[in-house]
């Protein structure tokens, strides 16, 4: 009996993000969780610069970049680019030269790139492009899933609750400081959350208690993008729910971040180790319920695909549930709480990664049912 082909997967991480480093750490996770027996990996290292590096291994990168000393350089490791050309499916050499033959040959990409250039539709056009299949959503989905202020539009629309918000360009900010001070200390107040509208992992992202950290706020998530979002500050718990599928989402349990900061930065996410995640959350059922109701509305909302965690605001005082973003490429460190409210929810982190490669080639094979001419 002849042995079955194991899957070609393509890891795809690093990038030219500011959560460079976190991308670093899921994929670190996701190799080394992936199940051999069925799985064939391609390491595909993205550097700060943009060049990808087949061969670089996710810890190779990670060492290198601790070191400062430049990239690992192995005898695997080739510059390659992604062909546009479906016919190929695969990856070619940048410089032309060799041919890579079977290692450049791809059955699905499994982007654990986190921001910007990975998970905001920029990577998922270009698969779509080349006809790979890919886990996560389309570029639609990845797009609105980065965009606060759209984000939050779409929230709106289909009603869910969302807390006060402003929202406004780097130039604005740049020409007008003060009339942009005043509409937000008249619109919402102190405290008040700024972040940069295209970014996740609480990069960029701080808290205002008086004009004067509002001022520095802004100045700090203007480094990082063009649009700036600041949100009216609530006294709340924080809780995050998983979602998994295609047309047909799944919610997990919902679990609730007890951060050990003022806020769930990314200092209290990925350096100090002091946040705790209680899963599942300590909360009525009823309110449990309504989060994962939402958390799959918002996901059909924005057209995402795959997988996404859905955040939540439980203001204290009235009881409130409010929506606050989508992450549609979560982390998947080992501590992060996207593998571990599924392990909650019944599926392990190796389940969970076949489960997600699953839904990939599955939306894969529906695309390609549609028309592409007349």
């Amino acid at each position: 009996m002849a042995e079955k082909k194991k899957i070609r997967v393509g890891l795809v991480f690093g990038g030219r993000s500011g959560e460079h480093e976190v991308s670093l750490a899921s994929s670190n996770a996701v190799m080394s969780h992936l199940d051999q027996e069925k799985y064939e990996v391609v390491p595909l290292g993205i550097t700060k610069e943009g060049s990808w590096l087949l061969g670089t291994e996710p810890r190779h990168l990670i060492a290198a970049e601790r070191e400062a000393a430049g990239l690992v350089e192995t005898a695997q490791t080739t510059a390659v680019t992604l062909t546009g050309d479906p016919s190929v499916r695969g990856l070619i050499p940048v410089q032309g030269g060799s041919d890579l033959g079977s290692q450049g040959e791809l059955d699905v990409i499994f982007p654990a790139l986190h921001g910007t250039y990975g998970e905001d539709g920029s990577l998922q056009g270009l698969l779509d492009m080349a006809n790979i299949p890919y886990v996560g959503c389309g570029v639609l989905g990845a797009a609105l899933g980065m965009d606060k202020e759209k984000m939050k539009m779409i929230f709106q629309n289909v009603g869910l609750p969302i807390v006060e918000y402003y929202a406004f360009r780097r130039n604005e900010w740049e020409r007008s400081p003060a009339h942009i001070m005043d509409e937000v200390e008249q619109r919402l107040g102190y405290p008040t959350f700024v972040k940069p509208v295209n970014l996740g992992s609480s990069v960029g992202i701080n808290k205002a208690h008086s004009r004067q950290e509002l001022e520095h706020a802004i100045n700090v998530a203007a480094e990082y993008d063009r649009k700036i979002v600041v949100e009216r500050g609530i006294n709340c718990r924080e809780f995050e729910c998983a979602v998994l599928g295609n047309d047909e989402p799944l919610a997990s349990v919902v679990g609730e971040i007890v951060s050990s900061n003022e806020f769930y930065d990314y200092r209290a996410k990925y350096i100090d180790g002091k946040s705790q995640a209680v899963i599942p959350a300590d909360i009525p059922q009823e309110t449990a319920e309504e989060m994962r109701r939402q958390a799959i509305q918002a996901f059909s909302a924005l057209d995402l695909n795959g997988l996404a965690r859905v955040d939540f605001f439980l203001e204290k005082e009235t009881g409130n549930v409010y929506i606050n973003e989508v992450n549609t490429m979560p982390g998947f460190t080992e501590i992060s709480m996207y593998p571990k409210l599924w392990e909650a929810s019944g599926l392990t982190y190796t389940q969970l990664l076949d489960r997600l490669i699953e839904l990939a080639i599955e939306r894969h094979e529906d695309r390609q049912r549609n028309r592409t001419s007349m």
